[in-house]
């Protein structure tokens, strides 16, 4: 079996070992979304099958290098966080109405939407049975990860109100929605490969700043992609009215500015993007404006406050590996 990630590891040795561990989860993963009802089964697989770079078990793995990767339990967590992230995929695109996830249709597209946020109950549920396995610390850290991920969400929906900033109620949005997963994926690793606590709260904290970093580069692919990197349709986000970066750092400068050029792409934002051709031409305009640099700046100085915290554990093909880690996920972007 073909190890999913691409991302590089600095050391050939850690990156066989764990290529043959992400093996091992890949096929625990797909016994934990295997269901006997025919229908369930189907779309239960439906984001499994369509792949995935598989980060988070990646970033799991990789912080119990820093223990005993090998234990069982380091294992199961890698799961645990995968089949999270896959229950939130469905919800997310119910959500957001979006068409494509991973360069296929969204399971929404194919089954309605009860049969999508059901199925994405499923997931949650099978993923609360394997952490239930790893005892009440796991537990306790899957919910509190669960009601960031929902308050994130939340949060999302409701907007920064009237008296919101709307650029920091953003990126808290990201902090809940991404970063709490990613956070955790490193935590549980860390916790199951038996690490100290200092080192267990390194990696959450590393993992908590490039979650956000990710989800800031995913904004500039949604924009500067053509799909094949991201999944998704280029301007998918715009089309829906999702808010990202570049458009809310638009709004902030043409309402500061009064500059005739922003105003205008912020009307325009704020118009009938269902022509594909109008989109097309706005994605064209906002990918050509500074807040898209802006964005990718953002992400990467988050990257560089990530890679410091790394500063206390030992030297290393690890610690080499969580940097290039960092360094990969802004770079899809650049």
């Amino acid at each position: 079996m073909t190890s999913p990630t691409t991302l590089p590891l600095a050391d050939p040795a850690l990156a066989e070992r764990i290529a043959g561990r992400l093996d091992v989860v890949e096929v625990r993963l797909r016994d934990a979304v295997a269901y006997a009802d025919r229908l369930v089964d189907d779309a239960a697989h439906h984001l499994a099958n369509a792949g995935g770079k598989r980060l988070r078990p990646l970033l799991t793995l990789l912080a119990a290098e820093l223990g005993d990767g090998a234990r069982d339990e380091v294992l199961d967590a890698a799961v645990v966080v995968e089949l999270t992230h896959l229950a939130s995929l469905y919800h997310d695109d119910v959500m957001d109405s979006a068409p494509m996830r991973r360069g296929a249709p969204a399971a929404h597209e194919v089954w309605g939407n009860n049969v999508a946020i059901l199925v994405g109950d499923l997931l949650f549920a099978r993923a609360s049975t394997t952490v239930a396995t790893l005892g009440p610390e796991a537990v306790l850290i899957q919910a509190g990860t669960f009601e960031r991920l929902c308050l994130g969400q939340l949060h999302e929906s409701l907007g920064p109100g009237e008296a919101g900033d709307p650029v920091a109620h953003y990126l808290q949005v990201l902090a809940d929605k991404t970063a709490s997963l990613i956070a955790t994926s490193a935590r549980l690793g860390a916790m199951y490969a038996g690490c100290a606590a200092d080192v267990v709260e390194t990696v959450a904290a590393f993992g908590e700043r490039i979650g956000v970093a990710f989800q800031l580069a995913d904004d500039v692919l949604d924009l500067t992609s053509e799909g094949v990197v991201s999944g998704k349709t280029p301007g998918t986000d715009l089309r829906e009215q999702v808010p990202t970066m570049p458009v809310l750092l638009l709004r902030e400068r043409a309402a500061a500015t009064g500059d005739p050029a922003d105003v205008a792409l912020v009307a325009r934002l704020d118009g009938d993007l269902s022509d594909d051709a109008v989109l097309a031409q706005v994605v064209a305009d906002l990918r050509a404006h500074p807040v898209v640099r802006e964005t990718r700046d953002r992400a990467t100085a988050l990257v560089a406050e990530a890679v410091a915290l790394l500063a206390p554990l030992p030297d290393g093909p690890v610690k080499d590996s969580f940097v290039s880690f960092a360094d990969a996920l802004v770079d899809r972007a650049s």
